[in-house]
């Protein structure tokens, strides 16, 4: 909100601004601003312009002279943390992962009749976070029983996809839905791809709808290709993880056209740094082509995921402040300490004032270890690092750690609340959850999330489905299709609002904005280079020879040049007006 001082005195810009509700204002003004009873503060200023404080009566201690041009609301910003885990034990209640707001997936409701089946390490039939009466399981050869982990991942994705909506624990995407669970790793933690070929055969004899795959490798193969192609041409759903490398490297079964690529991004909709994001073209020369299923088609929330574990395998944090549950990580030291806050800014150094309490530490300037150090030998119990930046502190002690006291991390978002506390109590053991991240855990995400959604529209196929989730994505990174998001982010309630108002068939996902391909060839005894290109959003597209701009010509698809024969060039394409939406560079 503005306000003009012309012709107006201070005294009504002032009563307009408390009526605004505002606690400080922006002053504009000409000349040195000299508008300033003496003594009063300046809590900001820069080139031209200071803030000021109102009092509880919206009075300053400023006057209506020195050059005074405008008085603005100092309007308040707040750190944006889009989506978050709910705060607490999940051994005493239950929390909701991001992810599941993210998806949208709280929004709707399981209905029976879907089945997914998990290809991975096995599920750890102790943790009672799932609906035992509903899930089955195979074993692949030398992997020992499917109820018995092989480490905590199989049981980590499971969760994702259906923890029971029953109090405790976790909640998955698809609440309680039937699982079949095949073992495919060994103790090493690898398979081969005829175990996967086999094991679709074992989930379409389990009577799985989806199947789910959290894992993957180089170097395509015909008979694994050929056993989800049949997977999908009777009706089923394959989803698999892109791959953490956070490359371009195409990697399978998620590399195949009849598998859906799956991505993954973090709490704030961005991508996360490791996702894979192979091209979406193929083919070479003339034949080269835009092909969305062979990249990554979605994403889900795939970084920090909280889920089911074995039994005792994980680490967990704890923590309340003045008894309300606030985020928390755990750093080092199991135990649990309860008691006043005090608050030692960035702890670098000792302080009686946290003898017997626990000490509320801003992140910064020395190790972590060492702050914790200081707490401990100020007599302090427990500790609590704050982030300096958005999110949530992940970080340890280091080796050697010479601290016993449980020390735990919190996110900044929740800093004014940890330090204007009176209480804490902090607690770090071992538990059922705990926190991974990965393509691996978007991939279960996006599985249960179309579990969810097929489970409302029966009568729908797989790639039915397949194609409403991309068509209903959230839209995210580069406008349009991109190679790191595909169509965007996976949303359950919208997808299934699309199958609701256009039935199965949809409206079909539209073709990606933007999105251009380029392939060329040379003729007329090498002295004319023919180009031919698809997509592209606008009328015209914009040519470009040896990286600098030559012509603007209709995007019908086709344009030649003349050449030196001796010579070679490189093409591309953009659309009109823009550098950014441009396809590949060919050499000619």
């Amino acid at each position: 909100m503005k306000f003009k001082l012309k012709k107006t005195c201070m005294a009504t810009m002032l009563a307009l601004a408390a009526s605004a509700h505002a606690e400080r204002v922006i002053v504009t003004h000409t000349g040195d601003g000299n508008g300033l009873k003496n003594g009063h503060h300046v809590l900001k200023q820069g080139n031209g312009w200071f803030a000021v404080d109102l009092d509880e009566n919206g009075k300053s201690a400023m006057r209506g002279k020195g050059g005074f041009k405008k008085l603005e609301v100092d309007a308040i910003r707040y750190a944006y943390a889009l989506y978050n885990d709910d705060a607490g034990d999940p051994s005493l209640q239950q929390l909701t992962p991001y992810a599941v707001y993210q998806s949208q997936a709280n929004q709707l409701n399981l209905q029976p009749g879907q089945k997914v089946c998990v290809i991975d390490s096995g599920l750890d039939s102790s943790n009672s976070d799932f609906d035992w009466s509903v899930i089955t399981g195979d074993n692949d050869p030398g992997t020992g029983n499917w109820y018995d982990h092989g480490g905590p991942h199989g049981t980590h994705v499971a969760g994702t996809i259906g923890a029971e909506d029953n109090g405790f624990g976790v909640v998955g995407m698809a609440p309680g839905v039937p699982m079949h669970i095949i073992k495919v790793f060994n103790e090493a933690g690898w398979g081969y791809s005829s175990d996967l070929a086999h094991a679709a055969d074992k989930c379409a004899a389990a009577g799985a709808n989806i199947i789910s795959m959290s894992l993957g490798g180089g170097g395509a193969n015909s008979t694994e290709e050929n056993a989800f192609e049949s997977f999908v041409a009777n009706g089923g759903l394959v989803v698999a993880a892109a791959g953490n490398d956070g490359n371009s490297v195409r990697s399978y079964p998620a590399g195949y056209s009849s598998v859906m690529m799956v991505g993954a991004n973090d709490a704030d909709n961005n991508i996360a740094d490791f996702s894979q994001f192979p091209s979406c073209e193929v083919g070479k020369g003339r034949n080269k082509k835009f092909d969305e299923t062979v990249c990554v088609e979605i994403t889900a929330g795939g970084v920090d995921t909280l889920s089911t574990y074995p039994a005792g395998l994980a680490t967990m944090a704890s923590a309340e402040v003045d008894g309300s549950g606030v985020a928390a990580s755990a750093m080092e030291n199991a135990g649990s300490a309860s008691g006043t806050t005090y608050f030692m800014g960035t702890a670098e150094s000792t302080d009686g004032n946290a003898n017997g309490k626990i000490c509320v530490i801003d992140r910064g300037n020395i190790s972590f270890h060492d702050k914790v150090a200081n707490c401990e030998a100020s007599g302090g119990i427990g500790a609590i690092l704050v982030n300096n930046e958005p999110g949530m502190l992940y970080g340890t002690l280091g080796s050697p750690n010479n601290t016993s006291i449980p020390a735990v991390g919190a996110a900044q978002e929740d800093r004014s609340t940890i330090v204007n506390s009176g209480s804490a109590s902090i607690s770090i053991g071992t538990s059922d959850y705990g926190y991974m991240s990965g393509t691996s855990m978007a991939t279960p995400a996006v599985s249960g999330v179309a579990a969810l959604v097929w489970s409302n529209h029966a009568d729908c196929t797989g790639e039915e489905i397949r194609e409403a989730l991309k068509a209903t994505a959230l839209d995210s990174g580069a406008s349009g299709h991109d190679v790191n998001f595909g169509f965007g982010i996976v949303q359950a309630k919208d997808a299934h609002d699309y199958l609701t108002a256009n039935g199965c068939e949809g409206g079909g996902t539209e073709p990606p904005a933007g999105d251009l391909s380029l392939s060329g060839s040379r003729s007329k005894g090498n002295r004319q280079a023919n180009l031919t290109w698809t997509g592209g959003s606008t009328s015209d597209v914009d040519v470009y020879i040896n990286g600098a701009y030559n012509n603007t010509t209709a995007n019908d698809g086709s344009a030649s040049y003349s050449v030196n024969k001796n010579s070679s060039y490189t093409f591309q394409v953009c659309e009109a007006g823009s550098t950014t939406e441009c396809s590949n560079i060919i050499n000619l």
